[in-house]
């Protein structure tokens, strides 16, 4: 069975009209209620990570600021990102969703893969601020979690949204054990993901961007992410796929749109299901980034997991 992480806390980040608001998880949940797909699922209970891991990825003065700034009420925390008295809160349950499947899936249990449908998203929060609809970094702590505690050498973090993920990569600029791939509009925000962006120091060589334009075809981009994707794993080995799993490439999305279908969506699960069955045992967490169409957001996370559930089947 498949991991699945929900909570009606997730909720609790009011952000009003934003494009990143409740209703989106609303909706998916009702829908994967409606098909059944939960009731396929293991739900599993979980801790908020605790500030002290966060500072793994974070700077101890941004998370403090970012507490103070909850406790006067919120607001516009930055020009895109916007926040309510809960979010600090609600950030730390959606880190803490993905650390403990990380832990969960290194244990060696019967599950090999887990979805987290979680909020606010996380792969544009930096270090020291918010960014892009982000307050932490959750991809990148679950990253952390597994070299830091479970002392893996080999992490492949594989970023589909239709922005490219800047905090992620920074993240791990430096750090060999990490690998991260990302495919993306380009160029669009947030103006990183160059194809010569490939990592410094101990980290050279392990990041991988793949900007893809505007009016690319469905086969071409498919066709790119699927052979680009065997060729880096190939090279990271990892032992351990994390995904940041954004849904606004999809045609119908108002923010992103790269124009690709629902369908397009079971063989991009696919290729990285393939990734992780070769390296890692199977073993994969996926993490929801954007999607800002609610309704279609619904139908792509149900070919996502039914693809999940029926390879673990």
């Amino acid at each position: 069975m498949t991991l699945l992480y929900h909570s009606p806390d997730f909720l609790a980040h009011d952000t009003g009209r934003h494009p990143e608001r409740a209703e989106r998880l609303v909706q998916v949940v009702r829908h994967l209620e409606r098909t059944r797909l939960v009731e396929r699922c293991h739900c599993p209970r979980w801790k908020p990570l605790g500030e002290a891991e966060m500072a793994g990825s974070h700077d101890a003065d941004y998370l403090a600021e970012l507490q103070a700034f909850v406790r006067r009420g919120g607001g516009r925390i930055e020009q895109d990102t916007v926040v309510s008295d809960a979010s600090f809160d609600v950030a730390a349950l959606a880190a803490g969703a993905v650390c403990d499947a990380v832990d969960r899936l290194l244990a060696g249990d019967t599950e090999r893969t887990a979805l987290c449908l979680a909020r606010p998203p996380g792969h544009h929060a930096l270090r020291d601020g918010a960014m892009g609809f982000c307050l932490l970094n959750h991809i990148a702590l679950g990253a952390r979690r597994a070299t830091d505690q479970h002392e893996l050498d080999r992490v492949l973090i594989v970023d589909w949204d239709v922005h490219h993920g800047n905090g992620t990569q920074d993240a791990f600029w430096e750090d060999g054990r990490v690998g991260f791939l990302s495919i993306h509009r380009w160029p669009f925000y947030p103006g990183s993901g160059a194809d010569d962006e490939t990592g410094g120091g101990a980290g050279q060589g392990t990041t991988l961007n793949l900007p893809i334009e505007f009016g690319t075809s469905r086969r071409e981009y498919l066709d790119c992410f699927t052979t680009r994707l065997h060729d880096f794993a190939d090279r990271i080995r990892p032992q351990l796929v994390l995904l940041s799993a954004g849904f606004d490439s999809h045609r119908d999305d108002p923010i992103g749109s790269l124009g690709l279908e629902t369908e397009d969506f079971i063989p991009l699960t696919e290729a990285v299901l393939a990734v992780a069955d070769q390296f890692a045992e199977g073993r994969l967490v996926s993490l929801l980034e954007g999607g800002y169409n609610p309704g279609v957001l619904a139908g792509c996370i149900e070919q996502h997991l039914t693809t999940l559930l029926d390879h673990d089947s």
